[in-house]
């Protein structure tokens, strides 16, 4: 069940709730709003004594309504936060409100020159956040794995010069600290979404993460993995739809626009799309990177490099300086077409 307090309710108003839940050996997600704080009741409980609880906490002065959650996942269902979760990444960076973020950068991070070249390009362009593979999940052991720990150094350096957030993925919780010292957001791959073990983890820390859609999972079993991490106490998620396998034959993937709506529906959470990963060729990204924002959007992570033809992976659907010059101005016509800026 969800509590919404009353505007202006105390600290020791909400540990009061907090202490009502555990008679009943309920957890308690605390999310702190504008206006309103919002306590997520967290277990299973028999339907009378969901309905005992829900009096109890009903009648509590500082208590302005009680809604009860009928799908399996609490935390990330749009009753928890009807306003929609924004996520701070930097002092300039905020995810989920009107303002569309772009993410760009190489599939992995080759070398310093290689780095700070495109760091420089995407920032003159717009973008954002600087995305950067330091270590790689890759189909063949004997491609290309990254450069390790000495990427995630080469990506923080990039941060310092150009003054943008840098986001990378984790695959092994034994990784999780170290990546977590260089990076301002955690991405989990496609490949991970449902390694239980690593979610959990990701859940203790206090930092954005964004979670990339399996490559065969529902909406529902993508909602799931979030939840794994929320009920960590990370609540600072953001959902990336990345392209599903399907009987497909002329794309990497098929990249899922309507899921982008479906969720707007049915969580709170921001959505970006990967129309690089989505696509797998850089002739299609363009036209799926405007859709995604026309579908609704917050932002989006492409796949940039200056010489594609070179790139140690995935240089067939990385964006060429031009190609992402060109986007980005597009975009912006898309953007403010439906009432939001870039």
């Amino acid at each position: 069940m969800i509590i919404v307090l009353k505007a202006g309710a105390s600290d020791e108003d909400i540990q009061k709730v907090v202490d009502k839940l555990k008679e009943f050996n309920y957890g308690a997600h605390i999310s702190r709003g504008e206006n309103r704080v919002v306590i997520g009741a967290i277990g299973e409980k028999r339907m009378e004594e969901k309905i005992l609880i829900m009096e109890q906490i009903s009648s509590l002065p500082f208590v302005e309504q009680v809604i009860p959650i009928l799908s399996s996942y609490k935390l990330v269902t749009r009753e928890f936060n009807p306003s929609g979760t924004k996520i701070r990444v930097s002092p300039d960076v905020e995810i989920g409100n009107d303002q569309i973020v772009i993410m760009a950068g190489p599939c992995a991070v080759e070398s310093k020159e290689q780095l700070f070249e495109i760091a420089e390009f995407i920032k003159d362009v717009g973008a954002k956040v600087l995305r950067g593979g330091a270590f790689k999940p890759r189909t063949s052991p004997y491609s290309f794995q990254g450069l390790g720990i000495e990427g995630l150094k080469l990506l923080y350096k990039a941060k310092q010069k150009y003054g943008l957030p840098v986001i990378t993925e984790v695959m092994d919780p034994r990784d999780l600290e170290i990546v977590a010292e260089y990076a301002d957001i955690i991405q989990i791959g496609a490949r991970n979404m449902q390694n239980f073990t690593l979610l959990k983890e990701v859940g203790k820390l206090r930092k954005p993460v964004l979670l990339k859609r399996g490559i065969s999972a529902t909406l529902e079993e993508f909602l799931f993995a979030a939840e794994y991490i929320m009920v960590g106490g990370n609540s600072e998620v953001i959902l990336c739809e990345r392209g599903i396998r399907t009987f497909s034959d002329y794309s990497r993937n098929t990249l899922d626009l309507t899921i982008v709506p479906a969720l707007k529906y049915k969580t709170h959470l921001p959505i970006f799309v990967d129309p690089s990963h989505g696509t797998g060729n850089f002739r299609y990204v363009p036209s799926m990177a405007k859709a995604a924002i026309a579908a609704g959007a917050d932002g989006l992570i492409i796949e940039v490099h200056p010489h594609p033809e070179k790139a140690l992976s995935d240089g067939p659907q990385s964006l060429t300086f031009s190609d992402f010059r060109r986007l980005m101005n597009e975009l912006k016509s898309i953007a403010n077409a439906i009432g939001r800026r870039l």
